[in-house]
Formats: structure tokens, C-alpha cells, sequence
């Protein structure tokens, strides 16, 4: 076993393992670390805990220290220096008249690095840019291209559901998502219906998949061959929620409303995705 804490340094980000090394944290609390791109300071979400030592990636980086009074004013310092920064690079893009929209800016803990982050339709050629930059910041300039998930995790927002997003919200890492899995859940595959605001597939698709998943498992789909109380038929519509199935009798002119526990499936059916709709949507899947 091995006692780690667990230390995010954005909301919404990804959760970083660190050892206390015996130090107790509790979370909110704020403590100094060393990471890939710098020291930086971050809040604790994670208290003191013992782990099996197979659950974290080894070698696991101390603490250097939590973080003090003087070290949240540098913060504050470093954020007022992140605004200043985001300013005079809009200048420095729209003198150099260059095809990108600048997202965000970070300054690292230890003031040796700032990066920039920024979207853009094709690559851009932004040599000119990081000299003026480190000319006038006299650091280390790391300027990253994003995707548009990436944008909409910075910047944040409302979803159509009147929540904040997702991605901004708590998930640390983006799933995969897929068209097959609106198709599963029973959704219209409109682009507007099932696209968030950044224009790919929403991220509640993927953490609502797994319950879709099991009720798939007991639950007849479109074009089943079944067996109700009354009659045999074929099922025109599925409400996986209510288990409701609406089922046109063999011989019958009108469908019955059945319960999927009424129900004996003597063929099932099978959800597909035609080459047709994945071409269509093809770009709601990208990153």
C-alpha cells in the first residue's frame, strides 16, 4: 500500500497523484508541486489515502510543501499576469494578421513558462509571434492548438439541459462517443439534437450508455418478432425508460401497448447505424 493525495490544478480537470509524505491535507486545501511542465500550485480533492500501490503510475512525485499565504498571493499575482498576457497577444495575432482565435492563457506557479491556447482551421505559422511574446514577457512561450471539445472545457457554458457543461464540470478526461450511440438510446439523429454547443456529439451520451445498455438487454427492439398475451406481432416503438412497447398484431389493423415483461421475443431485431448516417454525421465523432 501506498498513501497518496489527490491534487487538480483546474476545474474539471484531471486528478494528479501525489505523495504527502506524511503531510495530512484535507481537500480544499492548496499544496506546491512539481509537474511535467513546472512547479505549480493546485487544490487537493483528494485527502490522505491508502491505495494499493498497483492503482498509481510509479514513480509517485513528492509534495514539496502546502502551499502558504505568500504562495496563494502569487497565484493571484500569476492570474493577474494571465490577463494581461491573453490582452497583448490579441494585440501581437491581429498585427501579425494571423488566422487563429486565442482560447486561454496559463501561467505556470514558478513563473517559467506561459502558455497560450488556441484554436484554428488550418496549421498556423506562429514563429513570429512566440519571439514577440518572449520579448516582451522574458519567459519560456509554449503556444498548443486545441480542438473545439478542448475550447468548450476552458471557456465552459450552459448544455441544452440548462447545466453546465460536462467537460467543464467534472469530467477529467473526454470519452469516445459514437453515432451508435445515439442510435441505441433511441434519439433522433438530428445534428442539433444530439450535438452540444461545441458540434460534437454530447458527452451525456456516453455517461447514460451504460444503463441504455442493460435495458437494451431486456428489452425488445424495433422490428422484434413477439408474443404478447393477446396476439403475435412485430414491435414499431420502444421506450426503453417505461418499458413500453408498441407492438401491430399480425393480424390486426391497429398496435397494441404492451409491457416488455408481457412480452415473449421470438426474434429479436438488431439496432444498426447505415453507411448513410455515419457519412452524414461522420464530423459529430471527432475530436
Amino acid at each position: 500500500m501506498v498513501e497518496i493525495i489527490g491534487v487538480r490544478f483546474k476545474k474539471g480537470g484531471k486528478v494528479y497523484y501525489f505523495s504527502p509524505k506524511g503531510v495530512e491535507f484535507h481537500a480544499g486545501e492548496h499544496a506546491i508541486v512539481e509537474t511535467a511542465r513546472g512547479v505549480e500550485c493546485g487544490s487537493v480533492v483528494l485527502a490522505n489515502k491508502q491505495v494499493d500501490e498497483s492503482e498509481v503510475v510509479s514513480p509517485l512525485k513528492d509534495i514539496i510543501r502546502k502551499a502558504t499565504p505568500s504562495d496563494m498571493k502569487t497565484v493571484e499575482k500569476n492570474r493577474k499576469k494571465e490577463e494581461d498576457a491573453f490582452r497583448i497577444c490579441l494585440e501581437k495575432i491581429a498585427f501579425r494578421k494571423l488566422k487563429m482565435n486565442l482560447v486561454d492563457v496559463e501561467c505556470t506557479f514558478d513563473n517559467n513558462k506561459l502558455l497560450f491556447y488556441f484554436t484554428a482551421e488550418n496549421r498556423v505559422d506562429f514563429r513570429e509571434l512566440v519571439k514577440d511574446l518572449a520579448a516582451i514577457f522574458r519567459t519560456r512561450i509554449e503556444l498548443r492548438q486545441i480542438g473545439v471539445r478542448d475550447e468548450a472545457k476552458i471557456l465552459g457554458g450552459l448544455g441544452i439541459c440548462g447545466r453546465e457543461f460536462c467537460c467543464k464540470g467534472y469530467l477529467g478526461d473526454f470519452q469516445p462517443v459514437s453515432i451508435k450511440m445515439a442510435k441505441e438510446q433511441g434519439l433522433s439523429l438530428n445534428p442539433t439534437k444530439i450535438s452540444g454547443v461545441c458540434g460534437r456529439l454530447m458527452c451525456c451520451l456516453k455517461n447514460e450508455q451504460a444503463s441504455y445498455e442493460q435495458l437494451l438487454k431486456i428489452t425488445p427492439k424495433v422490428g422484434a418478432y413477439v408474443k404478447a398475451p393477446e396476439c403475435k406481432g412485430y414491435v414499431e416503438e420502444v421506450n426503453l425508460i417505461t418499458g413500453k412497447l408498441k407492438v401491430m398484431p399480425e393480424k390486426g389493423d391497429f398496435p397494441i401497448i404492451v409491457s416488455r415483461d408481457d412480452v415473449k421475443v421470438i426474434k429479436d431485431s438488431e439496432i444498426r447505424v447505415n453507411k448513410e448516417e455515419i457519412k452524414a454525421l461522420k464530423d459529430l465523432e471527432k475530436e
